[in-house]
């Protein structure tokens, strides 16, 4: 039986394969479906994508990169319309050799009165918009766009760097047909890696070409010459099939993208005739040293003059090396301000930046350590990969794309900084640095990783004081306080709001009228911030049959399972480790008195993943209630998925458990 379903199976993807896709040759069958076959609840699918990355020798620029796409969208509900607008980012700095992107065709299909009818995509509909100074993107929309739409694109990207975009195998919709080719000739070597948790089988294969070239050679007549040169290659073939898609509509996905099946292509050196092997990924040290040599960087180090009058102003003050460091922390974030550009290498230079009182990241994270020096501190950079740009398995320069200091203490501990967030504090990076190591870098180019992620527990406190009344309605008193990374995100998200649309929004969500509201230390970043206020409600209370049911923990108890998905095949990411603990005092009327309440329950994941306790203790009209949710793992591997889910399911059902009070 197994043979026989493994046979009917390989027979399905060679007839998917066999199908020609030509472009502009819609079927009825793929404009009438109306919902995925095997996902229901996708929006859209690609019913085809199609890729060919290959080198080109141009006789003026040598080898070009060329990444041929072809892609066919099915169309199945209006949230699917996203997908009707195409970008496609490409290298394009304002000075020196850029990429280029060329739209050959692209058309949507729709049924009209039973028939087939095609809408071209015009110069109208393709946009071009400069993302900042190093990329722009090419914007594609197609028109009449609707429910059962099949929309088709051509597309080619021409380079001249010889870097392979990572070859994804899962989006966020279905994949029916994937057909991916890459053909790289014998003088590139590059290093191969799957990434994610979704792989697609691929065979190598050699392939022979030539290149034809014309010299000319002058006197008294010019004579041409034609020489050919013939080369072999290795080329990767890729087929998949009803690859599923990677939705993130789960919570704590980290970047979902980190996860996506794909192959990532990593340049490690080229051979070509008549020269010798040159190195471009080696090792750690190699890359850390060729990083540390560049003027935008190391070279940025050493220049001190520009900072010597405001340094010296900060060291007067400084007693110790503690008050050194906050001070010049402080003053940087002050002085400067972020242009929201991720770069491990400085634009226009620290001076200029310094000047302006404006730069990217390695300009502001790079004056502060060039000051962290001068004041006689044993400070270096970090590099860093950014959440958004993936995890850097092996040594590589374009895995890192931003710069943080470090400075080291003489028992071996350390502090880590990042001058871009006027919210961050010393060990309290913003969330965008929160992946896995850095690479510190010494004054000699020799580096070593250091971890990013915080060991300590990011803490938020909860804490309810209610009493409640004769007429059913509660009195209450709510304070929560906030800790290292919870604080910063906190004031983040509190910056720009006004104090009345606060209160409206948590008015909404406890459902209870909010008195005496109070925000402290939220502009006082080496405090902790705390929230309080004073509540009453009408609909805290239920009666029934003259016994009164609450719920222990009123409006902080957790109502749901975030977790949903029968599986997951990426990991639970927290982002750090976190601890929130609630605690409720309740005074009932002296007329009552508790004729039940939940049990104590504790619950542990494995491996200490993390715990669970709930405790009540009750005597005739006092009720408390303590509770501790506590993840000491940030990631959580998709094996331990459905353990997780499992973990909330119990712990949802004792939060929502009720307390039941009976008249005395």
């Amino acid at each position: 039986m197994k043979k026989l379903i493994a046979l009917t199976l390989l027979l399905a993807s060679a007839t998917l394969f066999s199908q020609e896709f030509k472009f502009g040759k819609i079927s009825i069958e793929e404009l009438t479906e109306t919902k995925h076959p095997k996902d229901s609840t996708a929006d859209a699918a690609y019913l085809y994508k199609k890729r060919r990355t290959y080198f080109s020798y141009d006789t003026n620029k040598g080898f070009m990169l060329i990444t041929q796409c072809h892609e066919r969208i099915k169309i199945y509900t209006k949230e699917g319309f996203d997908y009707a607008t195409k970008e496609i980012s490409y290298y394009e700095p304002d000075s020196g050799t850029k990429e280029r992107v060329n739209i050959e065709k692209a058309y949507t299909f729709n049924m009209v009165n039973g028939k087939p009818e095609k809408t071209k995509v015009t110069s109208s509909n393709i946009f071009e918009e400069k993302i900042n100074k190093y990329y722009s993107q090419k914007k594609v929309t197609f028109p009449q766009v609707k429910e059962g739409s099949v929309l088709e694109l051509k597309y080619k990207i021409v380079s001249p760097y010889w870097s392979i975009n990572t070859l994804n195998f899962q989006y966020g919709i279905p994949v029916n047909i994937l057909d991916y080719q890459v053909k790289i000739p014998e003088y590139f070597i590059f290093n191969k890696r799957g990434k994610g948790f979704y792989s697609v089988p691929f065979k190598e294969d050699s392939y022979n070409e030539s290149i034809n070239f014309t010299s000319k050679e002058r006197g008294l007549t010019t004579k041409y010459y034609n020489e050919r040169v013939n080369y072999s290659g290795s080329k990767y073939i890729f087929k998949g099939t009803d690859i599923p898609a990677m939705k993130d509509n789960e919570p704590y996905t980290g970047n979902i993208r980190n996860y996506r099946g794909g192959m990532e292509f990593e340049l490690s050196g080229t051979r070509f005739p008549n020269s010798t092997y040159k190195n471009y990924s080696t090792s750690w040290e190699d890359i850390s040293k060729k990083i540390y040599n560049s003027s935008s960087f190391g070279g940025q180090l050493s220049k001190s003059g520009y900072y010597k009058e405001d340094l010296s102003r900060i060291l007067a003050t400084a007693k110790n090396d503690n008050e050194k460091i906050v001070g010049i922390f402080n003053f940087v974030k002050s002085k400067m301000t972020w242009n929201s550009y991720h770069s491990k290498y400085t634009a226009d230079g620290v001076r200029k930046a310094y000047k302006e009182g404006k730069g990217n990241v390695a300009e502001i994270n790079l004056i502060l350590t060039s000051m962290l020096r001068s004041a006689g501190l044993t400070a270096n950079p970090v590099l860093v990969s950014t959440k958004t740009n993936g995890v850097p398995i092996f040594p590589t320069r374009k895995g890192f794309n931003y710069v943080i200091s470090k400075v080291n203490f003489a028992d071996g501990s350390y502090v880590l900084l990042d001058a871009t967030s006027k919210f961050a504090t010393p060990n309290v990076l913003p969330l965008r640095c929160l992946n896995w190591e850095g690479r510190e870098i010494r004054k000699n180019g020799v580096s070593n990783s250091v971890p990013l992620v915080p060991t300590s527990l990011a803490k938020e406190s909860n804490k309810l004081h209610i009493k409640v009344n004769e007429d059913l309605s509660v009195d209450g008193m709510f304070r929560k306080t906030y800790e290292d990374h919870v604080a910063m995100v906190f004031r983040i998200d509190n910056e720009s709001k006004k104090e009345e649309d606060i209160i409206s929004e948590l008015e909404n969500k406890y459902n209870v009228e909010i008195d005496n509201f109070r925000d402290v230390n939220k502009d006082e970043i080496h405090k902790k911030p705390i929230r309080s206020f004073k509540f009453t409600s009408e609909d805290l209370i239920e009666e029934i049959n003259g016994k009164l049911y609450l719920t222990p923990l009123f409006f902080l108890a957790k109502k749901e399972n975030p977790f949903k998905s029968n599986e997951r095949n990426y990991p639970i990411d927290y982002l750090l480790p976190w601890q929130d603990t609630f605690s409720a005092t309740i005074t009932v009327p002296e007329n009552y008195s508790v004729e039940s309440a939940p049990e104590s329950l504790a619950i542990g994941l494995p491996e200490d993943i993390g715990v669970f306790k709930y405790q009540i203790l009750h005597n005739k009209n006092k009720i408390r209630v303590q509770c501790v949710l506590q993840m000491n793992s940030y990631i959580i591997g998709p094996n331990y998925y459905q353990t997780v889910k499992d973990f909330y399911k119990k712990l949802v059902e004792k939060e929502m458990e009720k307390i039941v009070l009976v008249k005395s």
